[in-house]
């Protein structure tokens, strides 16, 4: 296999979906290579009570009735759209849903200000249309228009930032399943082939930049998937990423459960005080999500492995947590530093130990920045 900065879940997972395939005796809706049940199966990961004779690990950590309401929707005509804050495991969802439905979960629109019509549709190779003139060997088809034409899974990622007109590109395909092309005469329209379906996302907090029609509303069902604050879930998502994380960087370090507990300590904390924060500016500017804390664990792991002594320490981690979180100067400092003062301090004298390295790792990252 290339390597691959970062390969896509169904390379990733090609062994486990080829042996799922292989045992799978239940109905298939369309062309998907593996029925309902396989594909929750696939994401949530085994239990005993399967029956099956290997472990199939979790890979995607939240209510399992979120993936069987998104793989109920995928079996029916609709669209979903998986809508949350950032850092919930949205985009994580849509691929695991796509390799495991389709095999494929590179057919991707990243939806941004600068998005257009031909990114949904087609565009042309100009250079072959000058030599040839108009023709379907000439035309560039979008991933969207790839999927209609291979039957599959097709995503589209934060669909909210994309403007208007492009998001009303989106309410034909997802109503009539075809696409026509205007500047040719025969072989003009590109129909939908059973299986196709979209997968979007859109951030919650990007209410109000390009809100959503009701009309491209009524086209998609509604999948919210909420921040994980559930203590022992949210461990467990940060343990299966640093795993990948040590295995992707061949690192061979371990990561204290007492480090881990005070990370998760500190970012249940930090949004307790967002929660109850009268005005944005006594916020941190960041999500405070379980993403962010996977992100806080990488630096300190990267910073231990290639300048410290290959141990993490808790010294490291807070200097970490610092410096992802502080994005605004001085307003998130200011919360920090009165975090660090109204709640490690106190906390740190309680406990002792590796608190009490965090605290002074914190304070030695809040001076050197402020």
């Amino acid at each position: 296999m290339t390597e691959m900065l970062r390969a896509p879940a169904e390379t990733k997972y090609a062994e486990e979906l080829d042996w799922l395939e292989s045992i799978d005796d239940g109905p298939k809706p369309f062309s998907w290579r593996l029925s309902p049940k396989m594909v929750r199966l696939f994401i949530l990961g085994s239990e005993r009570a399967d029956g099956l004779p290997r472990e199939v690990a979790q890979k995607w950590f939240g209510d399992r009735s979120f993936v069987e309401r998104a793989i109920v929707t995928l079996a029916s005509d609709r669209g979903l759209l998986l809508i949350g804050d950032p850092g919930t495991g949205k985009s994580w969802l849509a691929e695991l849903l796509a390799a495991a439905i389709s095999r494929n979960s590179t057919l991707v629109v990243q939806g941004t200000a600068g998005t257009t019509e031909d990114h949904i549709k087609y565009s042309w190779n100009v250079s072959a249309v000058i030599a040839n003139g108009q023709s379907r060997a000439s035309m560039i088809p979008s991933p969207i228009m790839t999927a209609m034409e291979q039957g599959v899974i097709g995503r589209f990622e934060e669909l909210t930032r994309s403007t208007s007109d492009v998001q009303d590109a989106l309410i034909s395909i997802l109503s009539e399943k075809y696409v026509s092309i205007p500047e040719l005469d025969d072989d003009n329209i590109v129909f939908a082939k059973p299986g196709f379906s979209i997968i979007a996302t859109a951030n919650s907090r990007d209410r109000g930049v390009n809100d959503l029609s009701s009309a491209l509303k009524r086209r998609f069902n509604f999948v919210r998937i909420p921040v994980v604050t559930n203590k022992k879930s949210e461990a467990e998502i940060v343990r299966f990423r640093t795993v990948e994380l040590l295995r992707r960087h061949q690192i061979e370090l371990d990561v204290p459960p007492t480090l881990l507990d005070i990370l998760l300590q500190s970012f249940a904390d930090l949004r307790a005080a967002a929660a109850s924060a009268g005005s944005d500016d006594e916020k941190l500017e960041s999500a405070l999500s379980t993403a962010e804390q996977i992100g806080v664990l990488e630096d300190a792991i990267l910073h231990s492995n290639f300048f410290g002594d290959r141990a993490l320490r808790a010294q490291t981690l807070a200097g970490s947590l610092v410096g992802s979180l502080a994005r605004r100067t001085p307003e998130d400092l200011a919360i920090l530093n009165k975090y660090w003062h109204g709640v490690v301090e106190p906390r740190s004298k309680a406990e002792g130990g590796s608190w009490t390295e965090f605290l002074e790792g914190g304070r030695e990252a809040i001076k050197t920045l402020s």
